[in-house]
């Protein structure tokens, strides 16, 4: 039994276990879910492009016909090897296709499944962590810590050292997404190329929807009480151009949506995962998914509903007194900041 958190992936994917065979890689950050599932494979063939090496699977197909897994799985290569299987799990459950190969374990095939987020008591999930010769990896959004060493490291490997300040605004814009952030980084180190060091300029002009992220980074310090990301990201955003409007409109349709969310599940869908809809609610996709289900998780649609009068409160004054708009909308942030953290006080 194998059950592999976010943080301990790296390590585990580093040295997997030799009695391994099965991995299921999950979870809301779509590019790191498909980083790990390519860094598995490459372990385990030499060619990812051969398709007498690695076979591409969908889970649907699997479900209408569950004996092709293990037909698949021992079958012998004409030109010997190694061999994997890559399956994209989707609607259908094929947990039956995975009962025979489980029961009887292939010859030199790994079989890695990618899926998105799943719950606990999900059916594959549970199956992959219990299973001796399974493993489940967990793939959720980089922390600070994460995000600042893939800085680093691409950084190094591009030949250039970027300044602190630099670093810092970069740490608060990326994350929510593996491949994104991969991409952008690959994007800065190019456009950096040849000045030595990247700088505060740098990140400005070539990140990418900076403006967008930089407000993301304001909302999401506010609705998770870090008082430090609210205020950095709201200077960000009346440094770069933005006001008030922006930063209390962005903040009030992010409580819209949560207490939408939070009200279907204390009511209609209560006994689902709290994040299970989060892409579909938050919008914006992958990016937003991860900091939307933790405001989900941590927010009752009470105190949402407190949220949403405070904001449109200061919306209605900062239009009346313009010339106190950002003290206006700085001080309801920090109400809303302060009613995350202090939970049981805004109850």
């Amino acid at each position: 039994m194998v059950a592999v958190k976010s943080y301990e992936a790296d390590r585990f994917l580093a040295r997997p276990p030799a009695h391994v065979f099965l991995y299921l890689v999950f979870g809301p950050d779509v590019g790191l879910v498909s980083e790990r599932r390519q860094a598995l494979i490459r372990r385990f063939v030499e060619d990812p492009k051969d398709p007498f090496q690695l076979i591409r699977l969908v889970g649907d197909d699997l479900a209408a016909d569950p004996l092709r897994l293990a037909d698949e799985a021992n079958t012998i290569p004409l030109f010997g090897g190694k061999r994997a299987i890559s399956i994209e799990a989707q609607g259908k459950a094929f947990i039956a296709a995975l009962e025979p190969v489980l029961a009887a374990p292939p010859r030199d095939c790994a079989i890695v499944i990618e899926a998105g987020a799943l719950k606990k008591d999900a059916a594959l999930r549970k199956l992959c962590e219990r299973e001796k010769n399974a493993a489940a990896i967990e793939c959720y959004p980089d922390s600070a810590k994460d995000i600042g060493q893939l800085i680093d490291a691409e950084v190094a490997a591009a030949g250039l050292s970027i300044a602190p300040d630099a670093k810092a605004l970069l740490v608060s814009l990326l994350g929510q997404d593996r491949s994104s952030t991969r991409s952008e980084l690959t994007k800065l180190v190019l456009y950096a190329h040849g000045g030595g060091e990247i700088g505060l300029d740098h990140v400005a002009a070539i990140v990418s929807d900076a403006s967008s992220l930089v407000l993301d980074h304001a909302v999401n310090g506010a609705f998770q009480g870090d008082f430090a990301a609210l205020d950095v990201g709201a200077r960000r955003v009346f440094i770069e151009g933005g006001d008030y409007n922006q930063l209390l409109g962005a903040s009030l349709r992010h409580a819209l949506m949560l207490h939408r969310a939070r009200l279907d599940i204390e009511g209609v869908r209560s006994h689902e995962d709290p994040g299970a809809s989060a892409v579909s609610y938050a919008g914006g996709g992958p990016r937003r998914a991860g900091a939307f289900d933790q405001h989900l998780r941590g927010w009752t649609s009470a105190r949402l509903g407190r949220a949403i009068e405070i904001l449109a409160e200061a919306i209605g004054r900062a239009r009346r007194e313009p010339k106190l708009a950002e003290a206006i909308a700085m001080r309801a942030l920090w109400m809303v900041a302060s009613a995350a953290r202090n939970k049981s006080a805004a109850r």
